[in-house]
Order: structure tokens, then sequence, then C-alpha cells
């Protein structure tokens, strides 16, 4: 699933590839991915320009004035931008913008998980449920240390299942999750609420230091991720644990190991991640 650094990187590819252009016609050959109906999105957007892509989390936020089309890329979802309609259409192709000047976004979906919604611009967040208790940005300015702290301190689960929940922190997923913990030598499994201060500390630091770094090199393309370019990222050469089970810590050389944790395939180092007492 795209993680917080692959969407942005998305929204920066989309950002430079459909901002100024003007929606003629909206079509699709799986209507449930457009919530609320294909007819719904052609009597909005006909006419509509997009005026520019945000982001919040994990979702897109491609706006159209007094508009939003809400856009969650689930598993597998992807964008790109075909120079005429008659571009071959590939696989998955599922959703379709047709603009004025004859260029066509297409969304694909292999297994069409993802979604779009059409809201009113500035009234996402009281209508999208995913986006109304939304945890904080990953970044300095907005990711408050204390406030991480003391959502701990409520919470027994495994750390690894806390940073996943989205009400906690903004857009960490499995591979950032997995990643963010080896740096701050944390085990996957300790009680978010065990955690001493100089531990939520450490962890707090890399994952805004983590999610950035992705976001810079691009994403992480481990399996189908590519962004609205068709490029895919570079931060999969950079990982430490994630999909490395069966070989060594580039810290201490003991055997990364993968076991599953709030059913997740997780993987961490034993040697470097111990569980704390």
């Amino acid at each position: 699933m795209p993680e917080l650094p692959e969407v942005e990187n998305v929204r920066l590819g989309l950002t430079k590839l459909i901002v100024g252009k003007t929606v003629a016609q909206v079509g699709t050959d799986w209507e449930k991915i457009l919530v609320g109906g294909l007819a719904l999105f052609q009597t909005a957007l006909a006419g509509a320009t997009v005026t520019g892509i945000d982001r919040r989390g994990k979702y897109l936020l491609i706006r159209f004035g007094a508009l939003t089309i809400v856009s969650h890329l689930r598993m597998e979802g992807k964008y790109q931008l075909a120079p005429t309609v008659d571009t071959p259409k590939p696989r998955f192709l599922h959703v379709w913008f047709t603009f004025t000047d004859g260029s066509q976004l297409r969304y694909l979906d292999m297994r069409k998980f993802g979604r779009m919604q059409l809201v009113t611009t500035g009234e996402e967040t009281k209508t999208v449920t995913g986006l109304a208790k939304m945890g904080p940005e990953p970044t300095a300015a907005t990711f408050d240390l204390k406030a991480f702290k003391a959502a701990l301190a409520k919470r027994k689960a495994p750390i690894k299942s806390v940073i996943l929940d989205q009400t906690v922190v903004a857009g960490v997923g499995n591979i950032y999750a997995d990643e963010t913990l080896w740096l701050a030598r944390i085990n996957p499994e300790q009680p978010a609420n065990s955690l001493s201060a100089r531990a939520v500390k450490a962890l707090h630091d890399a994952i805004i230091a983590e999610l950035q770094k992705a976001i810079t090199l691009g994403g992480t393309s481990v399996h189908s991720f590519v962004d609205a370019d068709g490029h895919r990222g570079a931060m999969q050469d950079q990982l430490h644990v994630y999909d490395r089970e069966g070989t060594p810590c580039d810290r201490c050389g003991t055997t990364i190991l993968k076991i599953k944790v709030g059913q997740r395939g997780t993987h961490y180092c034993p040697h470097c991640q111990p569980k704390r007492g």
C-alpha cells in the first residue's frame, strides 16, 4: 500500500501534470470506485478546472475550486496522464478524466480497492471519516512530542500497531513502521505505554526524518509503486529491515527476523531491538 511518501510523490507529479486542465468528461468501467456514482462526478466536474492538489496523510485532495476529490489509492491504485484519449489503454484502467485539451488522467487499480469521493472544499474532515480523526502530519512543525508521549502512555498495544494507527500520526504504514522502529532501536512488540521518554523521542524523531528522506528519494517501490510520471522510487535501496528477513542487520550483523504483529508482517533485528521488561 502506498504510504505517505509515495502519495506525496504522486501529488507532486500530478501537480505538474494536470493543474490548470479543465475536465470535459468523466468515465469508468467500475463505478464502485466513484462514491456516489458516475453521474454525480460527470455533472459536478464537466467544465471544472483543476486548481491544485493537496495531501493529508495517505489521501490525495484534487481541488476544483469549490469542489475536491478525496482520493485514497489503497493497495494498488495509481494515476497516469495519457497525452491523448487514443493512447493505448493499460490493464486495470477503471476511471478516466478526459480534459478539454485532449489529454486524459487515468486511474489504474488492479484490486479495485481505491475510492474517490467528491466533497465541498473545506468540508473534507466533516465528510470523510478517515480524515475527521486523522493525527498530525509527521513533520517537525506539526508532530508534537508531548502529544505523542501522551498518546503512547494511554496504549498497552504493541508500539508498531500504535504508530500504524492514523489517529496517532498520519501516513505511517507497514514499511516505515518497521524502519523507524529499527532506527529507534525499539522492539515492535514492546507495549507502547512501557517506552521510556528517551525511546519515545527517538521514535518521534525517526518518524519525521525517515518519512522526509523517503519523500526526497521518491518513495519506496518494493512492489508496484510508481509515481504519476511512471517513475519508481529509490527508497527501497535504503531500507534496513523491511522485506530483508534472513539477511544481516546493517548495524550489528544479526539476522533480521520476520514475525506477525497485529496481523501485519513485521521485520526487526533481535539484537538491536530487544523487548524490554
